[in-house]
């Protein structure tokens, strides 16, 4: 699936990449290459990290289960997620014996549920590919909190102003178009109620009949 534009940008750990096939960084390259990513290699703790619609999530990308090392590599996903707050842990396990090698040692290391994420897969394909999903969809999620934030700020923004129009075309004289003026000289209702007669005049193009009007009328009428 191609996308217009771009998705989102990869960033892969440089001594990562050097520990994999060429096949595997092959197919990597393609598929991010299909879903319109763009990848750079950096000097990053994680494996990958991926940055999509504002949001970053990072990736321990476990390729080759070892049970020699597990130590080491719970050791630096320790490490990592104290770094990252969206952090997924991948993990290849191709047979049933790396399987239940990585079940004791995930309970040995006591490793708190959730945190971070574990996600076993049967080979480093489908690993990958659950990697993009993941970044797709977190993006995705973020885009659409703030589309939402957006949406009620601008609602927020529209009753205020609506309250405001109401509270100074209740006096007697004024109109919308005073309101607007007011609003883009003054500001607030506040700020209306402490102006003088003479900032009222200097600042908006309200008559003098007017701003005498407003000034009139205390705080508690405003």
């Amino acid at each position: 699936m191609r996308n217009a534009g771009s998705a989102g940008v990869c960033m892969m750990n440089e001594a990562w990449k050097n520990e994999q096939q060429p096949s595997f960084i092959s197919f990597i390259s393609s598929f991010l290459r299909d879903n319109s990513f763009r990848i750079n290699s950096v000097p990053i703790n994680p494996d990958l990290i991926f940055n999509c619609g504002g949001l970053s999530a990072a990736f321990v990308f476990v390729t080759a289960w070892d049970a020699h090392n597990a130590s080491a590599v719970f050791s630096r996903i320790r490490k990592v997620s104290e770094e990252f707050a969206h952090l997924y842990v991948v993990v290849a396990l191709r047979t049933k014996e790396h399987n239940d090698s990585f079940v004791r040692s995930y309970f040995k290391f006591e490793i708190q549920v959730g945190r971070p994420t574990f996600m076993p897969v049967l080979d480093p394909e489908m690993g990958f590919e659950k990697i993009v999903k993941i970044a797709l969809a977190l993006g995705a999620c973020k885009q659409q909190d703030a589309i939402r934030k957006l949406k009620a700020e601008r609602r927020q923004s529209i009753q205020r102003m609506d309250l405001f129009v109401g509270i100074l075309t209740s006096i007697p004289s004024i109109d919308t178009h005073d309101t607007n003026s007011l609003h883009q000289a003054l500001g607030s209702v506040e700020a209306i109620v402490r102006a003088s007669q003479e900032a009222i005049l200097e600042k908006t193009d309200l008559s003098p009949e007017k701003a005498h009007t407003i000034r009139r009328k205390n705080s508690a009428e405003l």
